[in-house]
């Protein structure tokens, strides 16, 4: 009998021993966003992972921590996913001359000059941000008065989208850059004889390769300063789309020092040295916080440049309908090498013409339904006999809704009505596989995810317009834009079986809100707060 009653203690006992874990939150709101977008109460977090989620009474009842966070009914979302940017582009803007929102040239001048004199040591100056559409006249500027303030110090500014930038004479000097000079890809703007400063696409890299090397000093400053401001909006994990080896090699170095935090997935440029590298040679490259398993291309330029390959010409420029980055066969060449790896081909097409000519590569070598996950980065102007192609050889679209609420000033201007049909078509894009990953291409845009969320679902821009939406036949629903920013963003990387929802053997990458996404008012939307951010279930905001 006394047996009896010692095994009955015993059993007792040990249902009332609690399993040590190194954090448990409870007292949420937490949206798991696993298949059922199911939501719990609290969870517990060991080594970095979730090991458990439930309800309030069950996690506290079987587990115990030495860091319990009471979440007082504060919203839990996982950490959201950015699944088309340029961290490191980003991080080296933060230390130029910032020209985001700059209403004319003149303005421009005046950033530039301030800047000058605080850099006296700086050797050439850059910048980045302008954008001609929101000047007067929208007109392209020219170089003279960077000319004659800055004769002897190089200085060139890039376009808001990258794809275009301004060079003073002194830049293209250095270069060798002489009027009349052409080149496939790009070009050298020239008028009445003189070469103007203004540079296109393929023609920036032309002058970009004469700043001064980049030090292991600039990537640190770079991406500590990019990484504070990503966690501070609840990113967790970030693309970055189309890196040198050498700047892989620096993010690496950095994550091992645990002097960067930040997850992050790299597209490798479509450059000879990045598939000479080992990142490619050898398969790839993961780390706990790396992952290097994609080929960047680059098909066209951008719509606001008049870069962007459209099958008929500009409506605002007769005889002018952009161009291709590369010839048809070089984009071939990089499929054919991509199909018998595990390297996903990721590639720049905004036009319609761009998009149908990498459609039609990926096509050839895809053949029918696959998982390889090639991706079109953008997506942005479709033919609409060419959305059938991404659900037929499970193409993604991987798509950044505030390009439409950045664009759409303007975009009809270039389009026509017509092919405005089949532009910013997000939700036409998402029947075609049924997800949808969703970015920004900061610093393109703003990092900020919750201008997104408001692009995707409400469709408008940060001052409320248009105040019926723009497009609203393309919006999306609050769930699919939540899956697009955390799960389906994570399955464009291949990552979908460690992050991008909340669930017992994922990692702990988690954020805690003020308001909830799913309620909130649509004008409330960009006044939500990230309270709290974490990765691997350390705090790091």
């Amino acid at each position: 009998m006394r047996i009896l009653i010692a095994l009955f203690a015993l059993v007792s006992l040990s249902s009332c021993i609690q399993q040590r874990v190194d954090m448990i939150v409870h007292h949420a709101q937490i949206y798991t966003v696993d298949n059922q977008f199911s939501t719990a109460e609290a969870m517990a977090v060991q080594d970095g992972k979730i090991v458990a989620v439930g309800t309030n009474d069950a996690i506290l009842k079987e587990y115990t921590s030495d860091s319990v966070v009471n979440a007082a009914g504060a919203v839990v979302y996982p950490g959201f996913i950015d699944a088309h940017a340029h961290f490191v582009g980003y991080g080296q803007s933060l230390f130029a001359v910032d020209l985001m929102f700059v209403n004319s040239w003149e303005e421009v001048i005046n950033r530039v000059k301030d800047f000058a004199a605080k850099h006296p040591g700086t050797s050439w100056i850059r910048g980045r941000g302008w954008d001609q559409n929101r000047f007067p006249g929208k007109q392209f500027p020219t170089n003279e008065q960077l000319n004659a303030l800055f004769p002897d110090r190089p200085v060139i500014l890039e376009r808001v989208d990258g794809h275009a930038s301004i060079a003073n004479n002194a830049a293209l000097t250095i270069a060798g850059i002489k009027a009349g000079q052409t080149m496939e890809g790009g070009s050298f703007v020239v008028a009445n004889g003189q070469l103007t400063g203004l540079l296109i696409d393929n023609a920036v890299g032309m002058v970009e390769k004469f700043a001064p090397a980049v030090t292991k000093e600039d990537y640190k400053n770079w991406l500590t300063a990019a990484q504070a401001n990503c966690f501070a909006t609840g990113l967790t994990t970030i693309t970055d789309c189309g890196l040198h080896p050498t700047a892989v090699s620096m993010i690496d170095t950095l994550q091992q020092n645990n002097d960067l935090k930040m997850r992050l997935y790299v597209m490798l440029s479509d450059h000879p040295d990045s598939y000479a590298s080992s990142y490619f040679t050898k398969g790839g490259y993961t780390t706990d916080r790396l992952k290097v398993k994609g080929i960047k291309v680059y098909g066209d330029g951008a719509l606001g440049s008049r870069g962007a390959c459209l099958l008929k010409h500009y409506a605002d420029q007769k005889g002018w309908g952009g161009f291709l980055l590369s010839s048809k066969a070089h984009f071939d060449s990089i499929a054919a090498k991509l199909i018998n790896t595990d390297f996903q081909m990721c590639t720049h097409a905004i036009g319609d013409s761009a998009n149908r000519t990498i459609l039609n590569v990926y096509a050839k070598y895809l053949k029918g339904k696959n998982d390889k996950r090639w991706r079109i980065e953008h997506a942005q102007i479709v033919h609409p006999d060419d959305f059938q192609y991404f659900g037929k050889y499970s193409i993604i679209p991987s798509v950044q809704p505030t390009h439409g609420t950045s664009d759409m000033y303007w975009a009809g201007d270039r389009l026509g009505e017509e092919r405005m049909k089949g532009a910013y078509a997000y939700k036409q894009l998402l029947e075609q596989n049924n997800w949808l990953p969703l970015g920004t291409d900061f610093p393109v845009e703003e990092i900020n995810p919750f201008k997104t969320f408001l692009a995707a679902v409400v469709r408008k821009d940060a001052k409320g317009y248009p105040a019926e939406g723009f497009q609203m036949e393309n919006a999306l629903t609050r769930e699919q834009t939540i899956r697009g920013m955390t799960i389906w963003a994570a399955k464009a990387n291949r990552m979908e079986k460690e992050i991008g929802s909340l669930e017992v053997g994922k990692k702990a990458d988690f954020i805690m809100l003020d308001k909830d996404l799913m309620k909130v008012s649509a004008d409330s939307i960009l006044k939500v707060k990230v309270i709290k951010t974490f990765i691997n279930g350390e705090r790091v905001h």
